[in-house]
């Protein structure tokens, strides 16, 4: 598989130019999303090349990783904004903080890190809206705004954050 992408890129290179753009995103957001193949982002949102910073990890949702990413995106490139996208039918529904344990009994150590799993979408927007938020790290905190796309309907539909 890696071989076919890697001729994929051969064919794109063969056609390239370079844009001219620097690493500072023309729109001033930075959107945080989950992985899911199903979401793509620039066309959903409309977006083009240059426009934004993208931060995608397993359920979209704000880790330290992600605060790390984003203290970057707004203390060294100029972002302002912040959109957090969660969807409909996402993974880390189905699993529990258990996984950790399986990994431990599968490898013979223990994840670091927190499967960050859960059963409601829209609380789960609403917690990672909140630590954006509480981040002392990050200068633009007024303008965070969370969404859950519908993987079947392509709609976004925005979380009350109360």
């Amino acid at each position: 598989m890696t071989d076919r992408l890697v001729e994929a890129n051969r064919r794109y290179a063969e056609a390239f130019t370079d844009p001219g753009m620097d690493a500072s995103p023309v729109l001033h957001v930075a959107v945080v999303a989950c992985m899911d193949a199903r979401l793509d982002l620039h066309k959903a949102l409309g977006l083009q090349l240059g426009d934004c910073h993208t931060i995608r990890n397993a359920g979209g949702v704000v880790t330290d990783d992600v605060i790390r990413s984003l203290t970057i995106s707004q203390h060294k490139l100029g972002t302002r904004s912040i959109v957090l996208i969660h969807h409909t039918g996402c993974g880390l529904e189905a699993i529990t903080e258990d996984f950790r344990t399986e990994l431990e009994m599968e490898v013979g150590q223990r994840p670091s890190w927190a499967v960050e799993s859960f059963r409601d979408v829209d609380q789960d927007v609403r917690q990672s809206m909140q630590r954006v938020r509480t981040s002392p790290f990050l200068l633009h905190t007024d303008d965070v705004r969370g969404f859950v796309f519908d993987v079947r309907t392509g709609l976004l539909r925005e979380v009350d954050p109360a």
